[in-house]
């Protein structure tokens, strides 16, 4: 079976082909600058060099069908024809209460997902337009939405409910979500495996630190907690957004810089974060460059970072009840030790301890926890495109 899967961002798109008979990755690639001058597709098949095409591509069908037409080529395709692909999977962003698992996409599907484009404006419309390009393309194809959203509908009302007048929930579904879920569930199977093989009795804490980051607390396989909120915006700060602030923030500087509620926005989730405490990057390699120049700013933004997520791992093992491991994936969490190594030094109080020469490691699976801690301490990283491919298969499947 041949999985491709689609994940379209507002002016970009990523893909990789998929033979799920062995997981083996046929081609992969990236469309950016969809509808700006110099469009390009960098498309990579497997055991090739990268080769990079330069066109006009107006939307996001265009650029779909230049995939397709690179996917077949004689020269740089890996199929014969589209008839090989039996599914393509979708990342969507939000799935609100409508979606707590991946779904078959159909009209009524494509109708519940434009009905929140308000929970997700940048990545929502792209999303659907990935979909209905694939639809027109490949007629008759099955097409998968899986959702950032679903793994984390396993937390109970305690959890997800905010402490507004419940008539807003009813109205508008205002709840805690949280995102990053395909990482959070590809990490959370190997952790399980690691620690035995059954997910009953295992309480694990998974941390997708990366320009964008999350926390999620998981019980028995299922999550119990979340750092993100009704949006991505919610948790720990981030390259460019605040995490959790005082709401009545929000006014104020309204009130004060004269600001709309789309300016405030902006501000919030695009000139916050580390690139808001700094002035000077929302890289954290850059920082972390500036933190060893002296620059008290660029220390100052990374030690919050690291105490925040410590602060929230210690909650999550009291709602948890204890925990057996920690997970650090993603772009920081995968390739950064000394992030690692602080976050984990506040948890010395807890009987986690580290071996400094595993913890070294980067990009690879591992467990770097000293042989005498409470807590194992995990690398793992992530593949969110897999963990699409597998729940695309595995309702094809069905």
């Amino acid at each position: 079976m041949k999985i491709l899967v689609i994940n379209c961002g507002s002016s970009s798109l990523k893909y990789q082909l998929y033979n799920m008979d062995n997981n083996e990755v046929l081609a992969k690639g990236l469309v950016e600058r969809i509808g700006i001058d110099g469009s390009n597709l960098q498309h990579t098949p497997a055991g090739k060099d990268k080769v990079v095409f330069e066109q006009p591509l107006a939307d996001h069908d265009q650029a779909i069908k230049l995939v397709m037409d690179k996917l077949t080529d004689s020269e740089v395709g890996v199929i014969s024809s589209l008839d090989e692909i039996d599914g393509i999977g979708h990342r969507v962003l939000h799935g609100s209460e409508d979606f707590k698992q991946s779904i078959i996409v159909d009209d009524k599907a494509k109708e519940i997902i434009r009905s929140h484009f308000d929970l997700g404006p940048l990545h929502m419309p792209a999303n659907l337009m990935g979909i209905e390009a694939c639809e027109k393309l490949m007629p008759g194809k099955p097409n998968i939405a899986v959702f950032d959203t679903a793994f984390h509908q396993t937390m109970p009302p305690k959890a997800y409910m905010y402490a507004l007048p419940y008539e807003y929930y009813e109205k508008y579904s205002i709840r805690r979500y949280g995102f990053h879920g395909t990482s959070h569930k590809f990490v959370t199977k190997r952790a399980i495996e690691m620690l035995g093989g059954k997910a009953e009795g295992t309480k694990i804490i998974t941390c997708h630190l990366g320009n964008g980051s999350s926390l999620a607390a998981v019980k028995d396989g299922k999550v119990i907690d979340t750092t993100m909120g009704l949006t991505p915006l919610a948790g720990f700060e981030m390259g460019t957004r605040c995490g959790d602030i005082d709401p009545a923030i929000v006014p104020f500087l309204m009130k004060k810089e004269n600001l709309s509620p789309d300016e405030i926005d902006n501000i919030m989730n695009k000139k916050s974060g580390i690139l808001g405490v700094t002035g000077r990057s929302s890289d954290f390699r850059d920082v972390e460059a500036g933190m060893n120049e002296g620059d008290e700013k660029c220390k100052l933004a990374l030690e919050m970072f690291r105490y925040q997520i410590a602060k929230f791992i210690g909650s999550y093992v009291v709602a948890l009840g204890g925990c057996d491991a920690i997970v650090f994936t993603a772009g920081i969490g995968e390739n950064n030790s000394g992030h690692r190594a602080a976050i984990c030094k506040y948890l010395e109080c807890l009987g986690l301890k580290i071996d400094d020469e595993k913890n070294a490691q980067r990009g690879k699976e591992i467990d770097f926890a000293a042989a005498d801690s409470k807590i194992r301490a995990f690398l793992i990283p992530t593949n969110e495109e897999l963990m699409i491919a597998q729940d695309t298969k595995e309702l094809l499947d069905k």
